[in-house]
């Protein structure tokens, strides 16, 4: 995946979504999966001591290009460089569902200090929105957006997931949906002609819908999880 096509293209996250994950009182925070850091860039506005932990090369280099203070550590969730019970909290954001839970869930924990919350979040579209509903029916593999969101699995030494879900909208230009869409993993992976059509096909939808209404609002529920560290 080009870095700088996420980087561009993947929406940000509402505050609500970090209001409800972030325990009360954490001062250290632990962004997981960090990508170009969309994430990141949020916890770190709001005065927390932010470290990131990514496992891709061209994710690390983009993301110290957009945050050139903020530490950026090669890793992933099985195997993270940091010391046991360093953090107050850890968030993974669009990435959860990569990662092994049987092993990423105690090493998540190993780092923690007592007490510490686990949040998960995805940016997922609304699709009770007419348009986006026409727009899933249009992507042959739209399901996979899901990102197992609904119920993540975590499992020890963690307790109960909590669920909260965050309604919002972002209104973008067809190019910024166009690269949205391109920078789905499905999509990249996509033979070049009919990456091509998919694209041409979204482009269709999004100029008519543009005609029609004005401005292309994309609506999105952002799925939040959290459990705390027994």
């Amino acid at each position: 995946m080009a870095a700088d096509v996420y980087e561009r293209a993947r929406p940000s996250y509402p505050a609500a979504a970090l209001d409800w994950l972030l325990p009360a009182g954490a001062r250290r925070v632990l962004d997981l999966g960090a990508g170009t850091g969309k994430l990141t860039r949020l916890l770190a506005a709001r005065g927390l001591d932010v470290v990131a932990v990514e496992p891709t090369e061209g994710m690390r280099r983009e993301f110290s290009r957009v945050l050139p203070d903020v530490q950026v550590l090669d890793g992933t969730a099985e195997d993270v460089p940091l010391p046991d019970a360093s953090v107050d909290a850890v968030l993974v954001a669009q990435a959860w569902h990569w990662v092994d839970p049987a092993v990423a869930a105690p090493e998540v924990g190993r780092v923690l200090r007592p007490g510490g919350t686990l949040g998960l979040l995805w940016n997922v579209r609304d699709a009770s929105v007419d348009w986006v509903a026409e727009l899933d029916r249009t992507l042959p593999r739209a399901g996979e957006e899901q990102l197992r969101s609904l119920a993540p699995v975590v499992g020890g030494p963690f307790g109960p997931v909590e669920r909260f879900d965050v309604p919002w909208s972002q209104e973008v230009t067809v190019a910024e949906l166009l690269d949205y869409t391109s920078s789905r993993s499905w999509v990249i992976t996509l033979p070049p002609d009919e990456r091509r059509a998919v694209l041409d096909d979204v482009r269709a939808l999004a100029e008519a819908r543009l005609a029609d209404a004005g401005s292309l609002v994309v609506p999105y529920i952002t799925r939040c999880s959290r459990t705390r560290l027994r």
